[in-house]
């Protein structure tokens, strides 16, 4: 409990609460949305914006000049010639199903972005943490000599790399599946690994890391704690890189390749994406590395025609908290009273990245925060309509489009833009996150969590 007059970057709890509704909302524990007053057009915005295209495209040569390397070391992306990629696909039966549950029409299509499903390590921080591993391991090959510009780049499945690499080690503070995605590229380049996890981590990610050759360090404490630890140990070895999840470039510009290659799928689905077919994308949010690169790739491949929203819980609200009180990451949730504690245990992090709250100010949308058991019943009814089986923090992007419609602030946002009349022609697109390495009796647990509160509410 926090007491109403400890002051919190200047205020007391009672000012805040005054300050913005939505802080009180999150005190309370209460689903909430919130818009961006500070959203600029993309011109506007990319104007004093340090990252551009240009890096985003950096970025997509580079995992292209790895692809060799990845079709060799994981053959199941042999079939995409080494690229790490999800489908997009369209769930019709799952947007009827929420209308219902809703009460309103979804004025648009429902899509999902399936990056639960992205090969190596099944969750979106494929795209920034192997992007950051891979970017290390050519930065260490080049000041070896060992590389050239044109090599082929399949070079680095042989022996004389991996025993170059074994010199080396990778660490990174995680609460799961950033973990899983720097452990599992590292170990098999040869790098020895460190992955801090914080008490929230899932039992199972640990011990698949462990069964990698990944050393796995717990903490009693939260992400925050993780990632502090594995920075400090980092920086007294030389030969030891970490992945800061908090503030690494590198990790953001990996994320950003999405946009590139969600284009094309939108090219190949024939969807539009223009002032008269809105693109509004709904990205589960922990500590904001994730969604903010996608976010901002997708601002830069499509301008003011992509609208991002980030979604979290109602217990780990740290970039809507960040975003809505306009301290950043200089406030956390545990400050205001809430404990951080969530079964999105990919969104379980008190405070948000400075680098990727500062950075997005003028171009995110907004924030929305919801429930645990929300998430839980989205969950089973996914599986119950489309067959597509997420863990919970991955469907935190689902009752974004919904909010479009029931929302008074999401709806004060198309009055804003004027783009009421365009709604019926708008793409939503969820991205899922994570989920198709949980083993099956976990997944059956969650599966079960949630059609038990769905007939709770029914009752």
């Amino acid at each position: 409990m926090v007491a109403h007059n400890k002051t919190i970057a200047g205020k007391t709890l009672r000012e805040w609460r005054d300050f913005s509704p939505v802080i009180g909302d999150i005190c309370a524990l209460r689903e909430t949305a919130w818009i961006n007053p500070g959203k600029l057009p993309f011109a506007e915005a990319a104007q004093s914006c340090p990252l551009t295209m240009a890096d985003i495209e950096d970025a997509a040569a580079r995992l292209n000049r790895f692809a060799s390397y990845i079709k060799l070391a994981f053959p199941e992306t042999a079939g995409a010639g080494g690229i790490i990629e999800s489908d997009m696909v369209r769930i019709p039966v799952m947007q009827r199903s929420l209308e219902q549950d809703e009460g309103v029409p979804l004025r648009g299509q429902l899509w999902l972005k399936k990056d639960s499903h992205l090969p190596i390590s099944g969750s979106i921080k494929a795209r920034g943490g192997i992007y950051e591993v891979l970017k290390t391991t050519e930065d260490i090959a080049l000041q070896n000599g060992c590389l050239r510009p044109g090599d082929d780049y399949s070079v680095f499945a042989s022996d004389d790399f991996r025993a170059l690499f074994s010199r080396y080690s990778i660490a990174v503070g995680s609460t799961g599946n950033l973990g899983l995605s720097i452990g599992i590229m590292g170990a098999k380049l040869g790098f020895r690994v460190t992955v801090h996890m914080s008490a929230d981590a899932r039992q199972w990610k640990k011990d698949l890391l462990r069964s990698k050759g990944v050393r796995v360090i717990e903490y009693k404490s939260d992400y925050s704690t993780a990632v502090a630890e594995g920075r400090k140990q980092a920086e007294s070895d030389p030969f030891c890189h970490f992945v800061d999840d908090e503030n690494s470039q590198t990790l953001f510009l990996g994320y950003t390749v999405a946009a590139l290659r969600l284009k094309r799928q939108l090219t190949e689905q024939r969807i539009a994406v223009d002032a008269e077919h809105p693109l509004f994308v709904y990205l589960p949010c922990g500590v904001g590395g994730g969604p903010g690169g996608v976010a901002f790739g997708l601002k830069q491949v499509f301008g003011d025609h992509a609208h991002c929203f980030f979604a979290e819980p109602t217990h780990a609200p740290c970039m809507l908290l960040g975003m809505a009180s306009g301290e950043n990451n200089r406030v956390c949730v545990q400050d205001f009273g809430v404990d951080n504690r969530t079964a999105a245990d990919g969104l379980a992090v008190g405070r948000a990245s400075a680098f990727v709250g500062g950075l997005l100010r003028p171009f995110l949308s907004g924030c929305y925060s919801l429930s645990d058991e929300r998430m839980y019943k989205m969950l089973a009814r996914l599986a119950d309509t489309e067959g597509i089986y997420l863990e919970p923090s991955a469907l935190a992007g689902m009752y974004g489009p919904f909010l479009m419609e029931k929302s008074a602030a999401f709806r004060g946002y198309i009055a804003r833009f004027g783009l009421d009349a365009q709604m019926p022609h708008a793409t939503h697109l969820v991205w899922a996150t994570g989920g198709n390495m949980v083993p099956r009796a976990e997944m059956e647990k969650y599966y079960s969590r949630g059609r038990e509160l769905a007939n709770r509410a029914v009752e």
